[in-house]
């Protein structure tokens, strides 16, 4: 069965649009980007979208290629003063994702880039996802067999965190580990390798939940890490797109709110 995030996300948005217009001032949102990809401008585009329609401001500010961290430091510092929330999207091709995180005031960060597993604050908008998908579908973490395919500071880390913390015993893998059909004994798969076609039915239990939070651009197209053919065993699983992401961008969204109702 495939989850349809999109109608998912039409009903936190809706919510949101409501809040939004009970509030004095309209919450304001700052993107900073640089050499944005495929994938990452399409995303864009979308929180553009979603961000006009619920009512918030957004401003998305595109560094060139050259731009130092210092320079990126100062442009954070500057926005800071003026918005509620702010993302550095990444990636950023000639920067350390690990050097730009800590710019991030903790008062503005909407991607929740600190997050270490709490279930009662603020979630990644990944995290966020999955908990909304799992409320409503009632499924079980407790003692789940549960396989995280990457180890991402936005998919695969927090994923992880947020697992562990809802009682799973959780593994960790990448798309270079030897062990990776390890999925085949899993409950549940949260997948943010960003490789076309990673899963395969074959490597999948009947009745797994697959979280597919993965995203890579294959012939002009968006898609996931599981193949196709992975649904048909799954008991639950998110398309991609229309799946995690649409869930996401409402998700943050929130977080937005929420932070500028804390200032």
């Amino acid at each position: 069965m495939y989850i349809d995030g999109k109608a998912m996300a039409v009903e936190i948005l809706a919510q949101l649009k409501e809040a939004v217009a009970l509030l004095p001032v309209a919450p304001r949102l700052a993107v900073l980007t640089c050499s944005p990809n495929f994938e990452t401008q399409k995303f864009l585009t979308l929180k553009q979208r979603r961000a006009q329609e619920v009512g918030i401001d957004i401003q998305v500010v595109e560094l060139d290629g050259t731009v130092s961290l210092a320079e990126v430091a100062a442009m954070v510092s500057t926005l800071a003063l003026t918005c509620d929330g702010l993302i550095i999207q990444f990636p950023f091709p000639h920067l350390a994702t690990e050097d730009l995180i800590p710019l991030i005031p903790v008062t503005h960060d909407v991607d929740v880039m600190q997050y270490q597993g709490e279930l009662d604050a603020l979630l990644p908008p990944v995290v966020g996802a999955i908990h909304v998908i799992s409320e409503a579908h009632s499924i079980v973490w407790e003692n789940a067999q549960v396989v995280v395919v990457g180890n991402g500071r936005l998919v695969g880390a927090p994923a992880a965190l947020y697992a562990r913390a809802r009682g799973a015993r959780v593994t960790v893998v990448t798309k270079d580990s030897k062990n990776l059909e390890v999925t085949k004994d899993a409950d549940m798969i949260i997948l943010g390798a960003g490789v076309p076609n990673l899963l395969t039915a074959s490597m999948v239990k009947p009745g797994v939940v697959v979280f597919d939070a993965g995203t890579s651009e294959e012939g002009g197209l968006l898609v996931g890490d599981a193949a196709r053919e992975v649904a048909d065993v799954a008991a639950l699983t998110t398309p991609v797109p229309g799946g995690i992401g649409p869930i996401t961008i409402a998700i943050l969204l929130r977080n937005l709110i929420i932070l500028q109702s804390r200032k």
